[in-house]
């Protein structure tokens, strides 16, 4: 029922850009709170940007000023901006959603996950 899509992760050279894209589907996505999260070998996962229903934004530290988090409530779709990337952000990079499903449901769900990999 509940579906989230990413898209546009991969390969980027130290100080390039990548865009991720978020579909989600079977969500009350206008009122759901969005987020990217991130996971490297090794470590435990961690938020990187959350956007609220009203366009409230929270970015992780070490990617304030370079990562931007957006909605477009049309599409149903949640997007991550990604400028001058560095190899330490080299992470599985997951979308997340906080809401209510269309079977009513209130609950987080999580996207499959897209690699990016950032090579020095």
């Amino acid at each position: 029922q509940v579906q989230l899509v990413e898209s546009g992760g991969g390969l980027v050279q130290a100080g390039g850009s990548l865009r991720l894209s978020c579909a989600a589907s079977g969500i009350f996505f206008s009122t759901s709170t969005m987020g990217w999260y991130r996971q490297a070998p090794g470590k435990e996962r961690e938020m990187v940007a959350e956007i609220t229903s009203v366009g409230s934004t929270d970015y992780a530290d070490s990617v304030k000023g370079r990562f931007t988090i957006s909605r477009d409530n049309a599409e149903n779709t949640v997007y991550l901006q990604m400028n001058n990337l560095k190899p330490e952000d080299t992470a599985v990079y997951y979308c997340r959603s906080y809401g209510y499903s269309r079977s009513f449901r209130r609950n987080e769900y999580w996207g499959q996950g897209t690699q990016v990999t950032v090579s020095s």
